[in-house]
């Protein structure tokens, strides 16, 4: 952690009792949780611009073609 302000959080933190330091994870897991959340379409934006980007389909198409071969080693699909 190279960041002077991690340094000052955790100083911080430590000065927490137990109950207040366990709150405070629970709420920092919480607003992690709701930006992922929030932040999901900006995913599947980025995941719908990749599937139709040709230089990615291309490399999709090598490497199918690549391990085309192990698709007859007798194990059936699931």
């Amino acid at each position: 952690m190279g960041n002077p302000i991690f340094s000052q959080i955790e100083d911080s933190f430590n000065q927490l009792s137990i109950s207040d330091q366990l709150w405070l994870i629970e709420r920092l897991a919480h607003l992690a949780h709701e930006a992922t959340l929030k932040n999901g379409n900006d995913v599947e934006q980025q995941l719908a611009l990749m599937a139709n980007d040709p230089e990615i389909r291309r490399e999709l198409e090598n490497i199918e073609r690549e391990f085309s071969q192990a698709e007859a080693d007798g194990l059936e699909t699931v």
